[in-house]
């Protein structure tokens, strides 16, 4: 049992407490989307391999996904205000590193450090939240807590064009990673002036080994999709993919040895058994397999493939944005009316938008930008249908003394699915744009993302039928 140590909480300013680490989700999420906007020149000027450039944002992703739950026991051994300035303070180095790197390995090694201050950073964010806002002010907190989230996505898209373009300094590309740097130093000293000490969980326990072994597995995993095409597809880039996959299967078999040895596994191995619980994630996995690699490959088409300026390219995306954020409000009143049908419906609609955007790229020599902004709307606004929901859907059968669990394993698997998918479907987009063109890699990374978003939306619809 896990006790809290009373010591009592200052929520007088709560609202400012708010403000500043609301400003810290909100760098996050620029971060995710600010750098596909500059991965074109990113390559250019540091002369990086597609492999590389995939790796930027992959390895970001997967040390993300593997130290998130360690970060959130963090919060509670070591206090969520302690854990979250040195997220924030480690956030912004890394993210100077990553602007002063000069070569593809040495960016990719930056953005790894990045994504490990990154999981001690955003835990502590919901952590906060939850304990300020128990009264009735909850609602209002978290409803802006979830506006911010979709606003940064058309921020960093907006922003990353902005900086590129302008050049600011001669920094080019740099100035996307820079920009957290002051940005972080403000809430540092925000946060040590207002934020409150949070009371500690005594008896919370770290599981390094497991992490370590979780890491290592995916890294073997989809290490080799990243470089698999840079080395020709040799036998032994097959046994590291086996490799890993052994790997992740001894990862169980481990957390069941720290479970017997009474320690804290990093995943409640009870939730294994919740078959509509499983369902679920599979259909997250694929979900996002399908996510952040859309935004990746359609970058690189734009600028790469059709000419198309920073700035611009930048600018497609902000409609998709916002009508993301107008679908995630309507996503949960409907959702209240029609169950999982929502969901199942917004993956229709991501499908409908991608066959119109291959459509309109097969017919049209060269698109214009507010013609595939359009295209890109009716895709936000699917994705905005199911983003949202989704979680609640997958998490209903939990039972809420696993809620936390739970949660720590659904947000895993979204940044597994996401890096996984920027790996396979950005492997897919280059080995073809090298053999035939960039239009037809966006016809190929297209289908991919129509299989993947299928069966997504398979494993939703079995979920609906059991009642979950």
């Amino acid at each position: 049992m896990h006790q809290i140590v009373s010591n009592p909480v200052d929520s007088s300013r709560r609202w400012w407490v708010l403000a500043t680490v609301v400003a810290a989700q909100f760098m996050f999420g620029v971060d995710a989307f600010i750098v596909n906007v500059a991965i074109p020149t990113i390559a250019t000027e540091l002369h990086a391999t597609s492999a590389q450039i995939d790796a930027v944002i992959a390895i970001y992703l997967i040390a993300y996904a593997t130290l998130v739950v360690t970060g959130g026991r963090l919060g509670d051994i070591y206090g969520t205000r302690n854990v979250f300035i040195a997220g924030v303070a480690g956030f912004s180095v890394t993210s100077l590193w990553c602007g002063l790197a000069q070569s593809g390995p040495e960016l990719i090694t930056a953005r790894l450090a990045q994504g490990a201050t990154a999981a001690l950073m955003v835990p502590q964010v919901l952590a906060t939240l939850h304990l300020l806002f128990a009264d009735g002010a909850r609602t209002r907190a978290f409803g802006i807590y979830g506006i911010v989230l979709g606003l940064a996505g058309a921020a960093g898209f907006m922003l990353g064009g902005v900086l590129v373009t302008l050049d600011l300094a001669g920094l080019g590309w740099r100035a996307v990673f820079f920009v957290n740097v002051p940005c972080g130093a403000i809430i540092v000293i925000a946060a040590l002036k207002i934020m409150p000490t949070v009371p500690r969980r005594v008896g919370t326990r770290l599981d390094i080994s497991g992490a370590a072994v979780l890491f290592a597995g995916l890294l073997c995993l989809i290490g080799p999709l990243l470089f698999g095409h840079d080395l020709d597809w040799t036998p032994w880039v097959w046994l590291v993919m086996a490799a890993g996959a052994a790997i992740i299967a001894a990862f169980v078999r481990l957390e069941r040895s720290v479970a017997r040895r009474g320690g804290m596994p990093l995943i409640d191995l009870s939730l294994l058994s919740d078959q509509a619980f499983m369902r679920g994630l599979v259909a997250v996995f694929f979900f996002f397999f399908a996510n952040l690699s859309f935004y990746l490959v359609m970058t690189m088409f734009m600028q790469k493939g059709l000419q198309i300026p920073p700035l611009e390219a930048g600018l497609v995306f902000v409609p998709l944005a916002l009508t993301f954020v107008v679908a995630s409000r309507h996503s949960g009143i409907r959702a209240k009316h029609r169950g999982t049908l929502v969901l199942i419906e917004g993956c229709g609609l991501q499908i409908v938008a991608l066959a119109a955007l291959v459509i309109t790229v097969e017919a049209v020599a060269a698109p214009s930008v507010p013609t595939l902004a359009l295209l890109l709307m009716i895709f936000g606004y699917g994705q905005g249908l199911v983003m949202a929901p989704l979680s609640s859907a997958v998490l209903s059968t939990v039972k809420p003394a696993s809620a936390g669990a739970g949660s720590g394993m659904y947000g895993t698997t979204t940044q597994i699915g996401n890096a996984a998918g920027v790996a396979a479907v950005g492997a897919v987009f280059f080995a073809v744009e090298t053999m035939m063109s960039a239009r037809v890699a966006l016809f190929a990374s297209c289908a991919l993302f129509v299989l993947s978003i299928s069966i997504s939306a398979v494993f939703l619809s079995w979920m609906r039928r059991a009642g979950a």
